[in-house]
């Protein structure tokens, strides 16, 4: 059984102290934090059993930590550490959603009851505690705190759902949210791109085969309904189905059946169905290049995803989660971002969303020099700042700037690695770049 592991919020190293030794001798590992911002940081890159927080904190107080906890859809207990005499802030901190209170001077016999009572509380939740996710979906803005909510509710259900959104603006990460909320969580979560897979092959690919069924079946095959048997089938990219396929996948909806290529029976399927796409699925069923009866079989219920230039407030949340995940993937300090830099992420249109702003970063994290990113590292192009007039605005020029930087980038790195025989320390000199910055590069690249 793992150890229970509790996040310990206060600005006194005394108190801090005190509170980690009694846990460790209850067999409970701790993390501490001095403030709220170092909290945030470690609970969207790590998970706890329990949340023990002072009321009184630099940058704010117990309360703002108790409601990003449950806005941020935490299944984490939350126990507030306050004044003495201060009941009507510990009645405020519980109707927040605290789980309970301490007050000070902490009662240590008074402290292990209620980290007991709290685990216990952890414990029987059972699949809820395993259902929360690592990857949350992060900000807190108006947008996303309604979609947060959106998903705890939708989840309950077994409702088709059909995820809209722009690419990269979250819609697998939605999708397996919904599926770790709900009952069927402990079952298998199959997501398919439907644009990856071959026409020929995909009423193979989706409802399996037996052997002998065509040239190349030399053994029966599962497809992806029986391996979702049970769970949850992502289908992204819905809109690429050809229309064969969508009369077959309408089918296996209505009648919860699927018939395997060659085979003479129909099986039994059980599965939720989501669905996403980035196109206009609407604008598709009125042009006939998708069925409407599909449309609104997997449109039972829908979530639209907001663009990330919609949530710029969001944007500083987002990006310390994805530096303190990309510089733990690669064994690196996390840097800090200038005000500058985080201005010019605010002004930035992002067409592809939060993948495109992780893109960004990951990139940075190879250019930086020192312990600071800089606006000239994130190398932002200019066509893709946020018209100034209307935030909300969708105009401009959707050139694959990635790509097209990319490959100036594997071109330069070839050219120098070519001159020096592919000396790989002197090619990093004649660039003006650290050995690990261009080892990085090489490896994001393709190149090694």
């Amino acid at each position: 059984m793992n150890m229970p592991v509790t996040l310990v919020v206060d600005d006194e190293p005394d108190i801090r102290e005190l509170l980690e030794i009694t846990l460790s001798r209850m067999n409970i590992r701790t993390c501490s934090a001095e403030n709220l911002a170092v909290a945030r940081q470690l609970l969207a890159s790590q998970h706890f059993d329990l949340c023990l927080t002072d009321m009184r904190l630099p940058d704010g107080d117990g309360l703002d930590l108790v409601e990003y906890i449950q806005e941020s859809g935490l299944l984490l207990p939350v126990a507030v550490i306050t004044a003495h005499g201060s009941m009507d802030t510990a009645i405020k901190a519980m109707k927040k959603g605290a789980f309970d209170f301490l007050t000070k001077p902490v009662d240590l016999a008074a402290l292990r009851q209620l980290v007991n009572n709290a685990l216990q509380t952890s414990r029987s939740r059972g699949l809820e505690k395993e259902r929360r996710t690592r990857d949350t979906l992060l900000g807190e803005s108006a947008l996303m705190r309604e979609i947060r909510s959106k998903i705890q509710k939708v989840a309950r259900s077994q409702a088709p759902i059909y995820i809209s959104g722009e690419s990269g603006s979250g819609k697998e990460l939605v999708a397996k949210l919904i599926h770790q909320q709900s009952p069927r969580a402990e079952q298998p979560f199959v997501a398919i791109n439907c644009g990856a897979i071959p026409h020929d092959l995909m009423e193979s690919e989706f409802f399996g085969h037996k052997k002998g069924s065509f040239s190349g079946a030399i053994a029966d095959k599962q497809g992806f309904f029986q391996a979702a048997n049970g769970g949850t089938l992502f289908l992204d990219e819905v809109a690429d189905l050809p229309l064969n396929l969508q009369v077959k996948l309408l089918r296996a909806i209505q009648e919860k059946k699927i018939r395997p290529v060659g085979d003479q029976h129909e099986l039994a399927v059980d599965v939720r169905l989501l669905s996403a796409t980035h196109k206009d699925l609407a604008k598709m069923v009125q042009e006939g290049s998708f069925r409407q009866d599909l449309y609104y079989r997997i449109n039972v219920i829908e979530l639209n995803l907001p663009p990330l230039r919609a949530r710029a407030s969001d944007i500083p949340q987002i990006v310390n989660h994805l530096l303190i995940r990309l510089a733990k993937m690669n064994g690196v300090a996390v840097p800090q971002l200038s005000e500058a830099a985080l201005m010019a992420l605010g002004q930035y249109h992002f067409p592809g969303n939060v993948r495109e702003l992780e893109n960004i970063l990951e990139r940075a994290l190879a250019l930086h020099e020192g312990d600071r990113i800089e606006v000239e590292d994130l190398s932002l192009p200019i066509c893709g700042e946020r018209p100034r007039n209307d935030v909300n605005a969708v105009k401009p020029d959707r050139i694959s700037l990635q790509s097209f930087m990319e490959n100036i980038e594997k071109k330069t790195l070839t050219e120098a690695l070519e001159q020096t025989r592919w000396d790989k320390m002197a090619a990093a000199k004649q660039l003006g770049i650290t050995f690990r910055s261009l080892s990085f590069r090489l490896k994001r690249l393709g190149l090694e």
